[in-house]
């Protein structure tokens, strides 16, 4: 034969028994896994649909919507995958292989607490994000219905596909992924409170006015901050988790900075947990504590980490910096209240994300490569 036929170097699918009992030993296991549990919420959810609509054509948006019943089912769905998920990533990769948890380090793990936080946290961006996409359908096709069968198929494919995302989102979660989930999450929550807000000029006062009023909006608001809080906590053991600790300056260094994380997640929850209304003084304590732990930690960043890039060392001052000048702008009534807690929230927090790039992932080997060369 002039030619040699190619010797084939396809893969073979993944036995469907073999996934069923190690549905997260690599990535493709991960990936048919997402797979089937968004084919399996797509089955629940338009079964329980039809009955749900059946005999009356179903508005977009408002009480008893198609997109109501969407934001609630997703909602609940996420939190169920997200629990399973970590769970199974946690402890179910196949005999003898590397755990493919990401979200994983020397000495720090994930407990109850914080895993309720996380899956509040997407169970939350799942359900404003539904509501708002609903509102919007509402208002770019006015007066317009679903007949009850088609709004069956729709909830179930966005609850499936919701659930897919969580999926695959709780395997592959690394604490920069968790950074963003939790800006996001802050963002939608901050939102959703404004927009629901029965006095529409509170941005004249302050941020935090948002937390007063005894009705849904307050509570949004308070429950934004609280949850965020405890994800701050993770990721800041996650983010020093691979910061260098060969001596015992080091092991100090990272003490501290973890510590100033932990603390700024605490008193992030604290805002929450001490409306204005309920005590004024620990709310201002708990504001302002975040804003002077902030900036001990860029300020002393390069003294507690020596091997931090220089470069964001410097960034830190410009942020701290900034945060001073809208506070002396502020005093001077250049710059109100709201406007000054919602850049320095932007710069806080786009700084702690730019951290965790500069920190590197725990088990990565950046930091240690970093150090040592």
């Amino acid at each position: 034969m002039l030619f040699d036929e190619p010797q084939s170097t396809a893969k073979r699918p993944i036995p469907l028994k073999r996934l069923l009992r190690h549905p997260v030993a690599d990535f493709e296991s991960l990936e048919s896994a997402a797979l089937m549990v968004g084919a399996a919420v797509f089955v629940v959810v338009a079964a329980v649909s039809v009955f749900v609509f059946w005999g009356y054509d179903v508005p977009i948006a408002g009480p008893g919507s198609i997109g109501q019943y969407v934001a609630f089912t997703a909602a609940l769905a996420t939190i169920v995958v997200f629990v399973a998920a970590r769970i199974l990533v946690s402890g179910g990769s196949a005999p003898g292989a590397r755990s493919n948890d990401r979200l994983s380090a020397p000495g720090v793990r994930l407990r109850w607490y914080d895993i309720a936080a996380i899956a509040l946290a997407h169970s939350g961006i799942a359900l404003l994000g539904w509501l708002g996409m609903a509102s919007l359908l509402d208002r770019s096709f006015q007066g317009a219905v679903v007949f009850p069968i088609s709004a069956a198929v729709l909830a179930a494919a966005a609850v499936a596909v919701t659930a897919y995302a969580v999926f695959l989102s709780a395997v592959h979660l690394t604490p920069m992924l968790l950074s963003v989930v939790l800006v996001v999450f802050l963002v939608v929550g901050c939102f959703a409170s404004m927009l629901s807000a029965t006095d529409p000029l509170w941005w004249q006062k302050n941020l935090s006015t948002l937390g007063i009023p005894d009705d849904v909006s307050a509570l949004a608001f308070n429950i934004t901050l609280i949850v965020g809080g405890v994800i701050v906590t993770v990721i800041a053991h996650f983010a020093t988790a691979s910061l260098p600790a060969t001596s015992p300056k080091e092991q100090r260094g990272r003490g501290i900075v973890r510590g100033g994380l932990v603390l700024m997640g605490v008193l992030l929850a604290c805002v929450g947990l001490f409306p204005l209304d309920r005590s004024i003084t620990l709310h201002n304590i708990s504001a302002t504590g975040m804003a002077i732990t902030f900036g001990v930690l860029a300020i002393g960043l390069g003294r507690f980490v020596p091997s931090m890039p220089r470069v964001f060392v410097l960034l830190g001052y410009v942020f701290v910096a900034a945060i001073v000048v809208l506070a002396i702008l502020f005093a001077t009534g250049y710059f109100t209240l709201t406007a000054v807690e919602l850049i320095a929230f932007l710069l806080i927090f786009s700084w702690l994300i730019v951290f965790l790039r500069n920190a590197g992932e725990p088990g990565d080997g950046t930091r240690s490569t970093r150090a040592d060369g």
